[in-house]
């Protein structure tokens, strides 16, 4: 029976009741079907699962197919067609080498690239739905295969329709539009304009922002790395919140604010959390808030699900008392809950 521990950048989780590894859209098809009624667990490289101690009492499938289909332009750019199971950061390596551009401030991501569009994974001021044309997905609803324009993904932060239908959708492969070109996309983010010695809304080489993103995430422990104890996280655990203009209006003066376009305002879980107490280093068991970043919490060695699930009520129940806002996971959590 395998051990999901051995699956996750966490390093913890019960046994899976069946596990299943597929390579190619047909074999992932066959496993979903196979399933029948039972619960699934789709994983891909396990970087944004915890998983409880207990496991999981169904199917979990693991995605590892890898194919890429290119349609190049030499004027425009590049529709290429990816594998769910394609590692992200080495996809968005091979467009940068092949001179495309559009991926740059999402380097150095964890996981896989079937599930950069369920969570919309974003950083440093982008996120992925701004390059996906297209995702292929099986509904397990009405058994079928169906093609998702990027409409009707229906994106927000850190959210899609298959967050929001969660099990209903299995991605088969994404479709990203890129551009031809060695400039990147406006630098809108501060603590990369500064790093890159630019202003914000310049452009920049996108080999040169590559090298920068992995930079700062690599000082925050945000890389997976074997040899550096806090990298045996999923990332960030909390997303930032996104408060009304009166919940904003009661913060700090000096508290972040991003204006949404539908006139709410987002801020950072990570200063909401530094300012109600919570401390890099932090432990509760186990269970460690990473020494680099005090949004990610780790493993620092022997802990259990239940340890970090602990010191993350703990982390959010200090931003409650101090701020009255609710931090909501970004993790994917199975098994386990923070109420």
């Amino acid at each position: 029976m395998a051990e999901l521990r051995d699956y996750t950048s966490l390093r913890v989780g019960g046994p899976a009741q069946k596990f299943v590894e597929v390579g190619t859209e047909n074999q992932i098809i066959a496993a979903i079907e196979a399933a029948g009624d039972a619960p699934i667990l789709i994983m891909g490289g396990g970087t944004n699962l915890l998983i409880a101690d207990s496991g999981f009492a169904g199917v979990v499938i693991r995605i590892t197919n890898h194919s890429l289909q290119a349609e190049i332009d030499a004027c425009s750019g590049a529709t290429l067609t990816i594998g769910a199971g394609e590692d992200w950061d080495e996809f968005v390596a091979t467009t940068i080498d092949r001179g495309f551009a559009g991926l740059e401030t999402l380097s150095g991501i964890p996981g896989t690239v079937g599930a950069a569009p369920i969570q919309n994974i974003g950083a440093y001021g982008h996120e992925v739905s701004e390059t996906i044309a297209r995702v292929k997905a099986y509904d397990r609803k009405n058994g079928e295969v169906k093609t998702f324009t990027n409409q009707e993904c229906n994106f927000s932060y850190r959210n899609s329709v298959f967050k929001e239908e969660n099990g209903r959708y299995v991605i088969l492969n994404v479709t990203f539009q890129l551009r031809k070109g060695e400039s990147s996309l406006p630098i809108t983010y501060a603590e990369l304009a500064k790093h890159l010695s630019i202003n914000i809304g310049d452009r920049a080489p996108v080999s040169d922002v590559r090298k920068a993103v992995l930079e700062l995430r690599g000082r925050k422990g945000m890389l997976i790395d074997s040899k550096d104890i806090n990298s045996n996280s999923a990332g960030s655990f909390f997303v930032n919140p996104i408060l009304s203009k009166s919940e904003a209006d009661k913060l700090p003066q000096d508290a972040p604010r991003w204006p949404q376009p539908d006139g709410r305002v987002k801020t950072s879980a990570a200063w909401l959390m530094e300012h109600a107490g919570v401390l890099k280093g932090e432990k509760f068991a186990g269970a460690q808030i990473s020494s680099k970043h005090v949004l990610a919490l780790t493993n620092s060695g022997d802990a259990t699900a239940e340890d970090i699930i602990e010191l993350a009520k703990i982390a959010r129940a200090k931003v409650f008392e101090k701020f009255q806002i609710k931090l909501e996971a970004e993790v994917q959590l199975v098994g386990l809950d923070l109420n």
